[in-house]
């Protein structure tokens, strides 16, 4: 900081009013964001045109196109996957498969970016430091809504121009655009309202999540509930109102009305409670603990493994119903997809072996390793949250020193890593096995090919620990950026043909591609190496350094 940037006279916020500060909130919620927040904006444009355009070159005819249709009209399971199909059109098909998960991250992305700036911000004492100058008490929430809306409206005309540039119609593509903007604003002001009745960032989490995996489920049923089932309740879901715009068909605009409602009945409930409630704290207070902690607690793997509990059986249940949708569908995946020499390859390509139920369940099982790294990466970072709020400070005053708190902590990502590779693939291998016939040998046989991909996932489990080793202030951006570039070499690389060096920087490249294809121990010793590897050099560099 140089001399003049000291005398320079700091432009206070406009004082007066409960709304003072809102322009310089945002700002600095854009800055602090600047690269996470593009990030989620361009992965959601980057996969529409990645499907869109997919889905142009494998089904260049509506004839091509009739299959799908009369399969999901079929099959309940694709159904409650992505949603009902509308028509053989090429707008059509994106709608059905991508607009439901178009909206869901667009929740995601618009959940995580309120509460960090709202709840997380009051629970580290920043709201309470900006708070005694001249900001409103309005003003963190109004900033963090207005950086969701603004990142939303973004969302919608990217996603847009994608469609619009690969062809199709320009009224279709706004359609599609702001039902997936449309649900974002929803969730973000759906977190708006967690941020005001939990007392931690983790709990408004927890039930902003929750919500969502409730309206999810609600318009999976729905959707899958045929003509005489409960179809009502797809209309109970913001998710599935976004697909009821039916973008390409015959749009219904005013569902978009039905989302921006909802969006300001939710926001508006968010100001009345935080009207209503004293800094620092939630209305649905912390529930007491017992007085005396019981004998797993009195060590940090106990510790570690109470904290990550919740965490770690809400990821269960979810990669176990998303192991058991993708099973009930690969039974039909030969019908559905056998008589498109295009997709057929594509398919192999990516699963890594000619016989398409195979690949497809393998690609399967490589997705759910992602997700499972995104947790075990998620689980790592809590000793970074940890170490910046001062909770760790009262555990390593004790005996307890920081190599043996920190090696807890990665015992129990690499025990919660496996299961929940282990729920996807019981998912997949029971739905699966029940429909092919054969359960005995369909559950032990995909449950092999879910765990295969555990030492990848470590690895950059490792990654995360030997960033949070080093610089902590650095290791969340570090550990995600090794997630997002795993995500996209392994997902895209092989569709794109990309070179074997750029492959071979994803860990999941080298896992064997299960089930069918050959297994070998010696890619598997190696990754498990470079993790242990990762995570002691992460170990002796927290011993080193000091703590923040």
């Amino acid at each position: 900081m140089t001399a003049a940037t000291l005398d320079r006279p700091v432009r206070p916020a406009r004082e007066g009013g409960a709304l003072a500060g809102v322009r310089e909130l945002a700002r600095l919620a854009v800055r602090r964001d600047r690269i996470m927040l593009p990030a989620w904006i361009y992965v959601v444009a980057l996969v529409t045109a990645e499907i869109t355009f997919s889905l142009k070159k494998l089904y260049p005819t509506a004839a091509s196109r009739e299959s799908i249709v009369v399969e999901v009209g079929r099959n309940p399971a694709l159904s409650f996957l992505y949603g009902q199909l509308h028509g053989n059109s090429l707008g059509a098909l994106t709608d059905w498969r991508f607009l439901t998960y178009a909206a869901l991250y667009a929740g995601l992305m618009s959940v995580f970016l309120v509460i960090r700036h709202t709840r997380a911000d009051e629970q580290a004492g920043r709201l309470e430091l900006v708070g005694s100058a001249a900001v409103g008490r309005q003003a963190p929430l109004t900033a963090a809504l207005a950086v969701a809306l603004a990142a939303n409206v973004a969302v919608a005309v990217l996603v847009a121009l994608v469609l619009v540039v690969l062809g199709l119609p320009a009224a279709g593509a706004v359609a599609f655009g702001l039902a997936a903007g449309g649900c974002g604003l929803v969730f973000a002001a759906l977190a708006a309202v967690a941020a005001q009745l939990s007392e931690t960032a983790r709990g408004a989490r927890g039930l902003a999540f929750a919500v969502m995996g409730a309206v999810f489920l609600l318009r999976g049923i729905g959707d899958s509930a045929g003509a005489q089932g409960p179809t009502w309740l797809t209309w109970l879901s913001p998710i599935g109102w976004s697909e009821l715009v039916h973008p390409f068909t015959s749009p219904r605009w005013w569902m978009l009305a039905v989302l921006a409602a909802t969006a300001v009945a939710l926001a508006g409930a968010a100001y009345a409670l935080a009207a209503h409630r004293d800094q620092g704290a939630g209305l649905i207070p912390l529930r007491p603990g017992p007085p005396q902690a019981g004998p797993w607690l009195r060590g940090p793997l106990g510790l570690a493994w109470r904290l990550q509990f919740g965490a770690l059986a809400g990821w269960t249940l979810a990669l176990f119903v998303e192991g058991a949708a993708v099973g009930s569908v690969a039974k039909g995946i030969g019908s559905l997809f056998g008589n498109n020499p295009g997709l057929k390859h594509a398919f192999e390509r990516i699963g890594g072996q000619a016989a398409l139920t195979n690949a497809y369940l393998a690609g399967v099982m490589t997705l759910s390793a992602l997700v499972a790294a995104a947790y075990a990466v998620s689980v790592v970072l809590r000793l970074q949250a940890e170490e910046s709020t001062g909770r760790a400070d009262p555990l390593l005053v004790t005996p307890t020193g920081r190599v043996r708190w920190a090696a807890s902590q990665l015992v129990v990502t690499v025990a919660g890593a496996a299961v929940v590779l282990a729920a996807s693939g019981l998912g997949a291998g029971l739905l699966y096995g029940d429909r092919a016939g054969d359960l005995g040998t369909q559950v032990p046989r995909l449950l092999g090919a879910a765990m295969v991909q555990l030492p990848a996932v470590l690895v950059l489990a490792g990654v995360a620990m030997l960033a949070y080793g080093l610089r902590p202030a650095w290791s969340v951006g570090a550990a995600w950026t090794a997630v997002g570039l795993a995500v996209l070499i392994t997902l895209f690389g092989p569709a794109l043909r990309a070179g074997q060096w750029l492959l071979d920087i994803s860990p999941f490249s080298h896992v064997p591609r299960l089930p069918g294809g050959a297994v070998s121990a010696t890619p598997l010793l190696w990754l498990t190496g470079a993790a242990v590897t990762l995570a002691a050099a992460g170990l002796v560099a927290l011993r080193h350094r000091d703590l923040d």
